[in-house]
Formats: structure tokens, sequence, C-alpha cells
């Protein structure tokens, strides 16, 4: 959801209810009404259940997800992209990111396998992706 959605980001799970465990671990992390995708993640992993999941509970409680872990959201007074257009992509790593591509897009959670298969970092994956003119989808999170 974008900016203007503000304050509305419970209305994308309607019926959905608050565990208080993880809303908790959330009120814990956050910081101005934001929790960081790594913070989302590492809540994720210590509470045993999927990023999606804390995810959907941060839009409950009307938080927002900030300094995606891709680059693609969150950065800087602006909320901006961190990621930049690399000038040349290696070609294992342009094989890589179009073999894991579904549809003409690459899912958040295939991009972070390619980054960790090839030992590179999301962001580099992400800027390589940005190069390539390949949309990054499907938040592991649900943002996007």
């Amino acid at each position: 959801m974008a900016h203007e959605d503000a304050g509305h980001y419970a209305a994308k799970h309607p019926g959905g209810k608050i565990d208080a465990a993880i809303a908790d671990e959330i009120r814990n992390r956050e910081n101005g009404g934001c929790v960081t995708c790594a913070a989302a993640h590492e809540i994720a992993k210590k509470q045993g259940v999927s990023p999606k999941i804390v995810g959907m509970n941060i839009d409950l409680l009307e938080k927002r997800i900030n300094k995606c872990q891709m680059g693609l959201f969150g950065y800087g007074a602006n909320k901006d992209k961190k990621i930049e257009v690399s000038s040349a992509v290696a070609q294992d790593l342009k094989k890589a990111i179009t073999d894991a591509m579904d549809g003409g897009k690459i899912s958040c959670d295939a991009a972070w396998a390619v980054a960790n298969r090839l030992n590179l970092t999301k962001l580099e994956v992400a800027c390589a992706c940005e190069s390539m003119e390949i949309k990054v989808s499907t938040c592991q999170l649900g943002a996007f």
C-alpha cells in the first residue's frame, strides 16, 4: 500500500485477527510507527510463523514497514528506494534471475534465494533486477 494509504493498512485483511505475541514483538521493535523489514523477518523466525503473518499483524496494528532489504522502499526522508541501476550485470546473475522469474517478474522470496545461492547481498540482486528492468513482486511481508 502506498503512503496515502497510511492508517488504512488493516483494510487489506478483512476479518484478520491480531496475534498478541507477535503484536508485542512488533511494538518492541517499532521506531516511530515503523518496523524494518529485517526486524519483521526476525520476529517471524522467533515466533515460528511466516513473514506474511508478521506483515499482516503489522498492517492490523497500522504500522509501516520500512527499510526493505531489497532496497525497494523505506529509505530517507522521502521513503525512497535504495537500489541503483548497475552498469553491468554478471552473466551468472542474469541467468539466475531469469531462471527464477515467473510471469515476467521475480518474487521477493526467489530474489532472496538467488542472493543466497550466489553469495550476494539482497541489494545486489535488486540492483541487477533494476538494471534488467525486472520487477520484484510478491513481498514476503505483503507490503506489495
